[in-house]
């Protein structure tokens, strides 16, 4: 296609880059004579009607833009089946060759780029149109190294890398919204988005999410959260890491539009170039250095003119040094007043606004349009997140001189630290350790163990995890051996081995057994203790009352039964009367 001439007026001279959509050719103008850039669409889309309409309307409507971060769209047409729009020609290379040349910007660098964007879109999103295809391969950078956005308008009809939901393409996957991920409606802070990304890359040198399906990376853009970049490049300051998550949230209204983003990238950018260090409050508590060297000087300068007189010279020395001393003081505090205090002779007072919870750049704005001057210090706070005012001094509502130097505590997040071993520790000695490492006990649990009660046995986070002052911690406390109770049986009329049974059973024992006489069966459980239905610690005993037969006395004998008396016999000799009947009634026979 080359050395083709389109409409008799715009001469194609090279193939300067080639996408998803079009090919892009340097071209001359003959009519104006001036070079410009000409993107042809590729053959495939020749014949899709609906597309080619949406091509035309809205490259028409970018064309109306005109802005000098803008890459401006001087016509478009068709030329036999060729469809094409005719654009301002660029001399300078992409921003995302430039990424993948130097890996990651100069913070200044990036910020820069990410201002000019965000002034384009500003411009764009006035005159109601989203680009919806923010990426680094749109971003144009000149020799000078100044931005310029391209493909507005276009960017809805198709790219490279490109989600389609019911036919209707929505941006390249990388770096599109969340809201483009499900394919619902788009507003200019779906260009905020995709530029938070683009400045994320600018600083890192990383894509915040990536897959091996664009599927997979729209996924993640709708449920998880980014890395920070502090953690790829610690010198990213908390500000502008901030102001990089805010425009990447989820939700579109926590962003800021356009405008508000490119004046707080401005605002980062000027305390950047300037290398704006927080001051310290000038009535915070402050360490002196030492002043042994201040003496030692000042005894050296003044030792030759009271030679004469040895013992003045401890006494001039400290009069010297007191006097100077004072007249130090005495000028820090009337600087001190006059930066802190505002116009010292002025009579206008003004009452300080409440800016805590507010981003930084928005707080500096909103006190300096109050007619303050703001100092900023950072603090670690892991209940504000970064880049938010933790607190101010003077306080909200206070009134002071106009001019009065106003220092907002910005949050830089939690303090990273270790998580601790607590396992093993008593409870007070755990939430001694926890506060003096400024972290917080949001819950103590309790629950049973062979580990001596009121110690330690479980925490979340877990040991060695890595996290922030001000974090919430939970803790797991020892109650001891857990007691298993059991309830008693009801033995009574059982027999002793039954008994015994049934209480083994629910891990009772028999304890002492009574034997007491009754009427019952020899060995039956009379009575026991503790009663039935109580409840007992498993391994506990039960006493036992069991019956014994009761005895029943012997009748007394009769004579009859139990002694025989016989009266002496007749005509028999007392021999015989003693001798043993031997022969029973043999003897009688023998008579």
């Amino acid at each position: 296609m080359i050395d083709r001439i389109l409409e008799e007026r715009y001469e194609l001279l090279e193939l300067i880059g080639s996408g998803g959509m079009a090919d892009v050719y340097r071209a001359r103008d003959q009519l104006l004579d001036r070079p410009v850039a000409v993107k042809i669409l590729h053959a495939q889309f020749k014949n899709d009607t609906e597309f080619i309409g949406k091509f035309h309307r809205e490259a028409q409507a970018a064309a109306r833009l005109s802005h000098p971060h803008i890459v401006n769209i001087y016509d478009v047409g068709v030329s036999g089946e060729d469809h094409y729009i005719v654009m301002e020609y660029v001399q300078g290379s992409t921003l995302k060759s430039r990424i993948k040349e130097e890996g990651s910007l100069p913070i200044a660098a990036a910020l820069h780029i990410a201002k000019e964007i965000a002034d384009a879109l500003h411009h764009a999103h006035t005159n109601n149109l989203v680009h919806c295809d923010i990426k680094p391969h749109n971003i144009l950078l000149t020799a000078d190294g100044h931005a310029k956005v391209a493909d507005f308008g276009i960017a809805r009809a198709v790219t490279e890398s490109t989600m389609t939901y019911s036919g209707n393409v929505v941006g390249s996957v990388h770096y599109f919204s969340p809201e483009q991920a499900k394919g619902t409606i788009i507003t200019p802070k779906s260009d905020v988005y995709s530029l938070g990304i683009v400045l994320y890359e600018m600083l890192t040198g990383k894509l915040p999410f990536t897959g091996e399906t664009p599927v997979s990376i729209a996924m993640k853009h709708l449920q998880e959260e980014p890395i920070a970049p502090r953690q790829y490049r610690q010198d990213i300051p908390p500000v502008v890491e901030a102001i990089v998550l805010k425009a990447m949230s989820k939700d579109p209204n926590l962003r800021p539009d356009s405008h508000e983003l490119m004046i707080e990238l401005g605002q980062a950018e000027h305390m950047l170039a300037t290398d704006t260090v927080p001051s310290p409050d000038p009535y915070a508590t402050q360490v002196l250095p030492r002043v042994q060297g201040t003496i030692a000087a000042r005894e050296a300068q003044w030792e030759p003119e009271v030679a004469e007189s040895e013992d003045a010279k401890p006494f001039l020395r400290s009069k010297l040094f007191i006097a100077g001393l004072l007249l130090v003081l005495m000028m820090g505090f009337g600087v001190g007043a006059f930066l802190s205090f505002g116009r010292f002779w002025s009579t206008e007072e003004v009452a300080v606004p409440d800016v805590t919870g507010k981003q930084m750049t928005l707080a500096r704005q909103i006190l300096e349009d109050s007619k303050l001057r703001v100092n900023v210090a950072e603090t670690y706070d892991a209940t504000v997140s970064p880049g938010q005012v933790v607190s101010q001094s003077p306080e909200a509502g206070s009134t002071v001189k106009a001019d009065r130097l106003v220092t907002i505590y910005v949050s830089k997040g939690g303090e990273a630290l270790e998580m601790p071993d607590l396992k093993g520790l008593s409870k007070a000695s755990a939430l001694d350790r926890l506060q003096k490492m400024g972290l917080k006990v949001d819950s103590v649990y309790e629950k049973y163990s062979d580990d001596e009660p009121g110690t330690v046995i479980g925490q979340d986070p877990a040991i060695g995890s890595k996290i922030s002052k001000g974090q919430k911690v939970d803790i797991t406390v020892s109650k001891g051996k857990q007691t298993k109770h059991a309830k008693v049986p009801d033995v009574t009329g059982a027999s002793l081995d039954a008994a015994r049974s049934s209480l083994e059973s629910r891990k009772l024992k028999v304890g002492s057994i009574t034997k007491q006489k009754s009427s019952q069966a020899a060995g039956t459980v009379i009575s026991q203790s503790p009663s039935p239905t109580s409840e007992l610690e498993e391994g506990s005993t039960v006493d036992l009352v069991i019956a014994e037969t009761e005895t029943v006395p012997a009748a007394e004998p009769s004579a009859s039964k139990t002694e025989r008396k016989e009266a002496p016999k007749e005509n028999v000799s007392a021999d015989e009367q003693k001798a043993p009947d031997r022969g029973g009634n043999d003897a009688g026979k023998s008579r």
